[in-house]
């Protein structure tokens, strides 16, 4: 069976990862998808700043890179694939395509066809997981290191109120970890890695 070739428009893809292994392996699933794409491998964000960033219709970035340097990839997050080591337990952004590097090669090859043909954007999240505006402040708060008190003394707020909130967005994003937290704010573009 013959894999479908890509849309013409995205001809040209960079992929974002200090992993060699990964960018060798997915550089060859995606010529098997379709021998006709131009793909470039880059070992950091500076290698691929240096190119013309701009030009690619996909780009293919490690979480790592996609979590630093958010500020570039948030606004083009319908043509961002983040590749993930196993995605169990992680709060991931809303909107965005996620690849987990961990799959097989055939559901590899099968996800990578469904990003390309327009598939949804993984995770679908549901709606009533979405942050109020309040527990967005928290979260922003939680994730530069403030505890509970501070929080309240910034946010005008009791004390009951912080620890509220908070319960409210571990529950609705199914992290309890401060790090996760921070890491689920960075991807959501709420920080900027550089100012937590």
């Amino acid at each position: 069976m013959n894999s479908p070739e890509l849309r013409p428009e995205s001809a040209e893809i960079a992929i974002i990862t200090p992993d060699t292994l990964s960018a060798i392996g997915l550089r060859e699933l995606l010529k098997e998808i379709d021998p006709t794409l131009t793909i470039r491998t880059f070992p950091d964000f500076g290698a691929f700043a240096d190119d013309t960033p701009d030009m690619y219709a996909w780009y293919f970035v490690s979480s790592q890179t996609y979590v630093l340097y958010n500020a570039f990839f948030l606004p083009r997050k319908e043509k961002t694939v983040i590749l993930m080591h196993g995605v169990g337990g992680t709060a991931l952004p809303a909107g965005n395509h996620i690849l987990n590097i961990f799959l097989p090669e055939k559901r590899l090859k099968q996800e990578l066809i469904r990003v390309f043909s327009g598939g949804a954007p993984l995770p679908v999240p549901e709606e009533d997981r979405d942050l109020s505006a309040r527990e967005i402040e928290v979260l922003v708060l939680v994730s530069k290191g403030h505890i509970n008190k501070e929080i309240a003394g910034k946010l005008n707020i009791s004390l009951t109120t912080v620890i509220t909130h908070r319960k409210n967005i571990t529950e609705k994003l199914g992290v309890k970890s401060v790090s996760g937290l921070t890491m689920y704010a960075v991807m959501n573009g709420y920080v900027e890695a550089d100012r937590i």
